[in-house]
């Protein structure tokens, strides 16, 4: 269980104030993220519509604040799945169900742009924690009663850290127990680092690591 959990259910810095300023903020990038990254997105959307079959969009439900459901955006990077089939919600390095043009977009995370459009609607924010799937947040009640206090992000500290998250799953005979056994608690606890430090300046810092990140050293997270 993450140390953090007895800390309470709201996120201590994030005031009303706070919380209305980093949304227009989100509004305004967002926006203008969208409008920059339009052909790159339009581009992306053709090479995974003729390179496999199956949806241009990937739709997952995940957990989004006061832990209502919401669906998540991504550009598919899979295979489609047989009807019925039974599939794990992790990815390892190396999971054949990950297209040849998969592997590229996860690399550069370019597979995450869509989720602009989360942020648009109000389901995401740019930074904070991860948006996890119920079925394993459920493992740890207490501390997702927290990290729920706030809209999830697209990136944040543990989206930072674990950015070879697929490279390390993919050293485990179980990578979803590896995930929700050793993965998962450590990135909560970098959950409970950002709800304990967030601030504009945070987030400003946490974008800016990102996306060097990506230019410089492009990995994957959950």
């Amino acid at each position: 269980m993450s140390q953090h959990s007895a800390r309470g259910n709201v996120a201590p810095r994030a005031g009303k104030g706070y919380l209305r300023t980093k949304r227009a903020v989100d509004l305004m990038l967002a926006s203008v993220g969208i409008v920059l990254l339009a052909p790159l997105m339009a581009s992306i959307a053709l090479a995974v519509a003729v390179s496999s079959r199956g949806p241009v969009i990937f739709r997952q439900p995940r957990l989004g604040r006061y832990g209502s459901v919401f669906t998540m955006y991504k550009f598919r990077s899979m295979r489609v799945s047989a009807p019925g089939a039974v599939v794990p919600l992790v990815t390892a390095t190396g999971d054949p169900r990950v297209t040849r043009l998969g592997r590229l977009l996860r690399r550069y995370k370019l597979d995450e742009l869509p989720q602009l459009v989360n942020v648009l609607r109000g389901d995401m924010s740019l930074v904070g924690p991860r948006p996890e799937v119920a079925r394993y947040a459920r493992f740890y009640p207490e501390e997702y009663k927290r990290i729920l206090s706030i809209r999830p992000g697209i990136t944040d500290f543990a989206t930072l850290e674990y950015h070879d998250e697929e490279e390390l799953l993919a050293r485990s005979a179980d990578p979803e127990s590896a995930y929700v056994n050793e993965v998962l608690p450590k990135k909560i606890d970098l959950y409970m680092r950002y709800l304990d430090e967030c601030s504009l300046r945070t987030d400003m810092i946490v974008l800016a690591r990102t996306l060097r990140r990506v230019i410089r050293s492009p990995g994957r997270s959950h």
